[in-house]
């Protein structure tokens, strides 16, 4: 009566198979529930007994869901960081170069140097003048 422990194993290579023709679509969990299969499967076959490995695979399933969802979602979550000119948005950085309406100007943030121009019903701004970044045209930075 091993065949309910085959169809464990069976079960579980097909569930991490499929995990793996889609890519990491269903974030790991059918990998892991399908190895809990073939763990459960695998002891019971070892055993000869397909109560012990429905029972091994059922708490092996239940303590995925439990407990290591949470820390496998964890580390395979990334955090949204701000990159390229989106970064740049609400930064403070001092004026180099007068900024006013129709006269682009310079600022300096952390350690670059950027064209900026006065954002609408901003400025004028002259040099040594703190601002924060507004907005980005192009490669021009908007400054209040």
């Amino acid at each position: 009566m091993n065949l309910w422990n085959w169809v464990l194993v069976i079960t579980g290579a097909v569930l991490i198979l499929a995990e793996v023709a889609l890519g990491g679509f269903a974030g790991f969990d059918l990998v892991l529930i399908g190895s809990a299969f073939v763990i459960g499967g695998g002891i019971g076959l070892a055993l000869g007994n397909p109560v012990v490995g429905i029972v091994i695979a059922s708490v092996l399933c239940v303590l995925y869901i439990v407990a290591g969802r949470r820390m496998v979602r964890a580390r395979i979550h990334t955090s949204k960081v701000q990159t390229n000119t989106d970064a740049l948005l609400g930064r403070e950085g001092v004026v180099l170069q007068r900024i006013a309406a129709h006269e682009a100007g310079q600022v300096k943030l952390g350690d670059e140097v950027w064209r900026a121009e006065p954002a609408t019903g901003a400025g004028p701004f002259e040099p040594g003048a703190r601002i924060t970044v507004a907005g980005i045209s192009g490669v021009t930075l908007q400054v209040r």
